[in-house]
C-alpha cells in the first residue's frame, strides 16, 4: 500500500471520530482536531492541495486555541452552544472574500496547484467555519456544509478517496449536526433564562 492511500485511510479513521465527538459537542473534538491535521498535511502535500496543506497546519494550532475556547480559559467550564450573531455575518463574508482572493493569487503564482480557486475558497471558508466552531455557534455547521460538499468532490477529483469518503459523511452529519445543536442552544438559553 503506497504512503498517500494509508494516510488517506488512517486520515479517514481519526475523521470519523472527530465527526462523532464534534456532533456530541465534545471537548475532545479538539484532540481529534490535532491529530487528523497533522496526518493531513503529509497527504495534501503529496496530493497538490497546498492551500490544505497550509489549512491542516492551521487547524493543528486552531485546535490548541478551540480547547482553550471552549473551556474559556482560566474559568475551566465549558462554553455553551450559541447562535451566530447577526451582526458578524458581514464581517464573516468580508473575511472570507478577503482570505478566499489571498489564498488564490498565493496558489496561482507561487505553486503548481491545478485547482487554485477550489483550493483557496474550501481553505478559505474553513477558517471562518473553524473560527465559528471555536466560539461553539450552532451554524458553524451550515459553513462546514458547503466546505463538505465541495471537498468531497475536489477530493474525488484528485484521487484521495477515502478523504473524499469522509467528507461525504461529514455532509451528512452536517444537517444532523446543525439540527441537534440548535436544540442545544434552544435548551441552553432556557436554562439560563431560568437562572
Amino acid at each position: 500500500m503506497d504512503t498517500l492511500r494509508l494516510l488517506d485511510i488512517l486520515g479517514f479513521a481519526v475523521g470519523l471520530l472527530y465527526l462523532v465527538l464534534e456532533y456530541k459537542a465534545s471537548i475532545w473534538l479538539w484532540l481529534a482536531g490535532v491529530i487528523m491535521p497533522a496526518v493531513d498535511t503529509v497527504l495534501y502535500y503529496k496530493a497538490g492541495l497546498y492551500a490544505d496543506f497550509g489549512m491542516a497546519v492551521y487547524y493543528c494550532l486552531a485546535g490548541i486555541y478551540g480547547y482553550w475556547a471552549w473551556r474559556r480559559g482560566a474559568r475551566k467550564t465549558e462554553k455553551p452552544v450559541t447562535r451566530y450573531d447577526t451582526a458578524k455575518i458581514l464581517p464573516s463574508a468580508a473575511v472570507l472574500l478577503l482570505l478566499w482572493a489571498g489564498i488564490w493569487w498565493v496558489l496561482r503564482h507561487g505553486t503548481n496547484s491545478t485547482v487554485p480557486v477550489t483550493d483557496a475558497f474550501t481553505t478559505a471558508l474553513s477558517i471562518v467555519a473553524l473560527w465559528a466552531l471555536a466560539r461553539k455557534y450552532a451554524e458553524q455547521w451550515l459553513l462546514w456544509l458547503v466546505v463538505d460538499i465541495v471537498c468531497c468532490i475536489l477530493y474525488v477529483r484528485k484521487g484521495i478517496p477515502f478523504k473524499a469518503a469522509i467528507y461525504g459523511l461529514y455532509t451528512v452529519f452536517a444537517v444532523f449536526g446543525y439540527r441537534k445543536w440548535l436544540r442545544l442552544a434552544a435548551g441552553e438559553k432556557q436554562t439560563e433564562e431560568k437562572a
